[in-house]
């Protein structure tokens, strides 16, 4: 038997005619730049995240830089963030010229130690990006209180919540990737940026455009090109009516998981109080990870490592003068946590077979 991490095969196998109508209906328009299909999702993820307003963009990273520069971030400011994250996260406060201030994690939920946040926040401190990782928030409520707008980085964490509020809904502004392996993925990349605040909404927009308001040829702004396309909107507007479903069977499997792993010397994942999670990863921590991670690969499993080198030992950000040590939880992270296959189109059949060989791995 074989359990990739992932299998996009099975999901479109069971959605493809109605993506092809949708694509269809795009391809006979001939209008592919912001036009119905973009206007309607974002309508439709607005009403999900419970935001005032949804601006689609073309991929999660630059969700994180629209944020940012409309935010007014500017070289030398400095924004707190996590040590234990995809590279998006901090190289967009690099890209901006502003300081990346890194902070530990909390090992057993991954997400940003506020503590360590209130040792960092000073009066150059500008921003925050909270990492909802692996599909659950961070804590908004303490990181709230530090009264620095926080972007919350949500490319994983849609359709979670932190006491009852969506993901996205809850900081100055949320991010969102439709990378194709997210819970809900296009068929390319994409992105969307949420908020309550009418005025940052009206210069997220111009800013995706190239600082175009209304007029064509006439900037307000210096912007960029980061507009979501047609198609990947027509793609995300069917998947969108799955989501939920989506979302409650991979919490299923990691249900599945959670009952009968927890007598091996693993450490499950543990969702923090007032959190519900997507589950976007089913990330365990293991001592013996690499070890394990070849045993289940020569058995047919896929599994992944997120993420192998901490942000601040990135060489990228050697100038900032970090070293090993520095970040311990989200060092002992990256080097024992494994990500185990979560995604819904698993069968029990699979699921049993992913149990059954970490277990005799345990017995070798």
């Amino acid at each position: 038997m074989k359990v990739p991490l992932i299998d996009l095969r099975a999901q479109y196998i069971l959605l493809q005619d109605e993506i092809q109508q949708s694509i269809g209906k795009v391809l006979a328009r001939q209008k592919f730049i912001l036009d119905e299909e973009v206007s309607a999702l974002e309508r439709e993820l607005a009403l999900l995240t419970e935001s005032n307003f949804a601006i689609g963009c073309a991929s999660g990273t630059d969700a994180l830089l629209l944020s940012l520069l409309a935010l007014g971030i500017q070289p030398g400011d400095e924004v707190i963030t996590t040590a234990y994250s995809f590279f998006a996260t901090a190289g967009m406060i690099s890209w901006v010229k502003a300081k990346p201030v890194f902070v530990d994690v909390d090992p057993e939920t991954f997400q940003m130690d506020t503590q360590g946040v209130a040792e960092k926040v000073h009066s150059k401190t500008k921003a925050i990006i909270a990492v909802h990782l692996f599909g659950q928030c961070s804590n908004m409520e303490e990181l709230a209180r530090f009264n620095v707008p926080v972007i919350e980085d949500a490319a994983q964490a849609i359709g979670s919540t932190r006491n009852g509020r969506p993901a996205g809904s809850i900081g100055a502004t949320g991010c969102f990737s439709f990378f194709p392996t997210k819970n809900l993925g296009g068929y390319g990349d994409g992105g969307l940026v949420t908020t309550q605040n009418e005025e940052l909404a009206k210069r997220i927009r111009m800013l995706r455009s190239h600082g175009q308001q209304a007029q064509v040829y006439y900037h307000t702004l210096i912007g960029t090109n980061s507009r979501l396309d047609e198609l990947q909107a027509a793609v995300l507007r069917v998947k969108l009516k799955h989501l939920k479903r989506w979302n409650e069977k991979r919490a299923q499997n990691a249900a599945f998981y959670n009952s009968r792993l927890n007598d091996l010397p693993l450490q499950l994942p543990r969702i923090a109080e007032g959190n519900s999670s997507n589950f976007h990863q089913y990330v365990i921590r293991c001592e013996n990870r690499d070890g394990l991670k070849a045993y289940l690969a020569a058995e047919g499993i896929g599994s992944a490592i997120y993420y192998p080198v901490v942000l601040p030992l990135q060489p990228c950000f050697a100038n900032l003068g970090h070293k090993p040590g520095d970040f311990p939880a989200a060092e002992m992270c990256s080097q024992t946590s494994l990500a185990l296959p979560i995604y819904p189109e698993l069968t029990i059949e699979q699921l049993g077979f992913v149990v059954r060989n970490i277990s005799q791995f345990f017995k070798q």
